[in-house]
């Protein structure tokens, strides 16, 4: 811990931690919650490391989960629709931006003040351009996401209320967002076990041996809190 800051050594200090010995979810939740001392509410993060061997095409692991208690942010969706009423109904649910090619070349030009990208099916002939430009950013839609169907006022209403996409990356790691310093400790606690939960029950059948390494849960300016978890606790 000698290449830490003073704030972060003080903070453990006054926590009086272990950070190398894993908690429960509610006790880890508790710890981030009391490290929380910024001055703005810090978003709560989970950090699942998967035993995949991404190279493999049956271990990809891609979803989307809908969190019990949302994750306290306002999503910002933009829809590539090119039906006149589909276009209504999700500015209506809460998109930013809608549309079909005018969209698309709206991002093309540089448009990037959303979270979630959500298109039809039919609009993925034209979405497909944005693949350079939305892919490294993790906004691309997929349908493993939920994020290509043709009910898409449904979509962006799932996603503003609280549904969220995943992804590991090339070592096997998902992260995601489970909520704010400022929700209760049972609602942070819920959101992770119902998540870790359903990580679980999506192992895929080709891994062999234990399927979740790690987990650490942290606040944005707290330190990471390791997390015991067993899907026999949901």
């Amino acid at each position: 811990m000698t290449n830490r800051s003073k704030r972060y050594r003080a903070l453990i200090k006054d926590a009086g931690i272990d950070l190398k010995q894993a908690q429960s979810v509610n006790a880890a939740v508790g710890v981030v919650k009391k490290l929380a001392k910024a001055k703005f509410n810090e978003t709560v993060e989970l950090a699942v490391h998967l035993n995949l061997d991404t190279k493999k095409a049956d271990q990809q692991f891609r979803g989307n989960f809908s969190l019990p208690h949302g994750t306290g942010r306002d999503v910002r969706v933009i829809v590539f629709v090119d039906d006149g009423d589909k276009i209504q109904a999700a500015t209506a649910a809460g998109a930013v931006k809608a549309g079909g090619e005018d969209v698309v070349n709206e991002v093309l030009n540089g448009f990037m003040d959303f979270d979630i990208a959500i298109a039809t099916p039919k609009m993925m002939r034209l979405v497909g351009k944005l693949g350079k430009v939305l892919g490294p950013r993790g906004l691309m839609p997929s349908p493993k996401a939920g994020s290509v169907t043709d009910d898409v006022t449904k979509a962006v209403s799932e996603f503003k209320g609280g549904k969220i996409e995943y992804r590991a990356d090339a070592a096997g790691n998902v992260q995601v967002r489970v909520g704010t310093a400022k929700f209760e400790e049972q609602q942070l606690a819920e959101n992770i076990s119902a998540f870790l939960s359903h990580v679980a029950e999506h192992r895929p059948s080709s891994v062999k041996g234990e399927f979740v390494k790690n987990i650490v849960v942290c606040s944005t300016m707290g330190p990471g809190i390791k997390v015991a978890f067993s899907a026999k606790e949901a």
